[in-house]
């Protein structure tokens, strides 16, 4: 197994992650270990604001059971104690494995999880945030974090989880619900008048993510500064549910009340424009009601 230590990780321009990830894609599809759900997507446009729907394949029945193995698993099973060897790209540091996610809907999905059992529901650390810095300034993307299973968490064990660039449209969500906002601003918590759910947004423009350590310290401070502005505690155990998303550029802190929008679960990507259905029917029940309103409702109104 590869290994990233805690005191040399992975430098900022550096695509080894992304090149060990893509060998272990190989290997684990050639061995049957990775099982990637075939989508289908369309696009919904809120106020302005555009949202990829997915949704399994009709021509995917095979997919349409794993979905249900997934979500019908026994709730003692942790597919993270251990990390499935086929799966598991390698160590980062000294608490944390880069995993697979077995059963992926986008490319190149990773986990970035504890090594020993943390609860989803424990606060995140400093090695959780040194981890997610040095995954971040190695190859940008997005971060996120289901906090709970009410915030989308399918596993209670403590994971975090990254997509890469092109697994993100450039004209929707994060980007399109950050833009406008004071990126120099980097000492308060920014919102969206047009954004019906309470969030706090800051900017991360001064972190050196050349220094991957320092920008997890600082990216932990700034998560605590966000939920200093919702109220929200940042140390408490168990976490009240919530959503993390993180960037080079923008961190955002989404609190929510409910796992899922009348049988849609929504989990952190609904806050970054994406959002998951089982079924083309209830597409149009997304369309009908709206995003933007149905994040509101997972969420708290503002």
């Amino acid at each position: 197994m590869n290994s990233f230590s805690a005191t040399a990780p992975l430098d900022c321009r550096s695509n080894a992650l992304l090149d060990l990830s893509e060998k272990t894609i190989r290997n684990a599809l050639a061995t049957g270990a990775l099982q990637p759900i075939e989508t289908e997507s369309t696009t919904l446009t809120d106020r302005g604001f555009s949202f990829s729907v997915r949704w399994v394949s009709s021509l995917a029945l095979k997919d349409r059971a794993r979905v249900d193995t997934v979500t019908r698993r026994r709730p003692d099973f942790n597919p993270f104690l251990p990390p499935e060897p086929a799966l598991t790209v390698s160590r980062l540091g000294a608490q944390h494995f880069v995993v697979l996610n077995k059963f992926p809907v986008i490319d190149h999905h990773l986990l970035i999880v504890t090594r020993a059992f943390e609860a989803q529901t424990a606060p995140l650390t400093k090695d959780d945030f040194r981890a997610l810095a040095t995954v971040l300034a190695a190859q940008g993307g997005l971060g996120f974090y289901n906090g709970g299973s009410v915030a989308g968490a399918s596993q209670p064990h403590k994971h975090l989880q990254w997509v890469p660039e092109a697994a993100l449209r450039a004209d929707d969500g994060f980007a399109t619900f950050s833009s406008g906002l004071d990126s120099q601003q980097t000492a308060e918590a920014q919102t969206r008048a047009e954004l019906p759910w309470q969030h706090a947004f800051m900017s991360l423009a001064d972190i050196d993510w050349c220094d991957a350590p320092q920008a997890g310290r600082q990216l932990q401070l700034t998560f605590e500064s966000a939920c200093r502005a919702l109220s929200l505690p940042s140390n408490a155990n168990p976490m009240p549910p919530y959503n993390l998303l993180a960037s080079r550029q923008w961190l955002l802190v989404v609190p929510r009340q409910f796992e899922k929008w009348q049988d849609v679960s929504v989990n952190a990507l609904g806050y970054a424009g994406s959002l998951f259905v089982r079924s083309p029917a209830q597409i149009e029940r997304l369309r009908a009601e709206g995003p933007l309103a149905v994040l509101r409702a997972v969420g708290y109104p503002r």
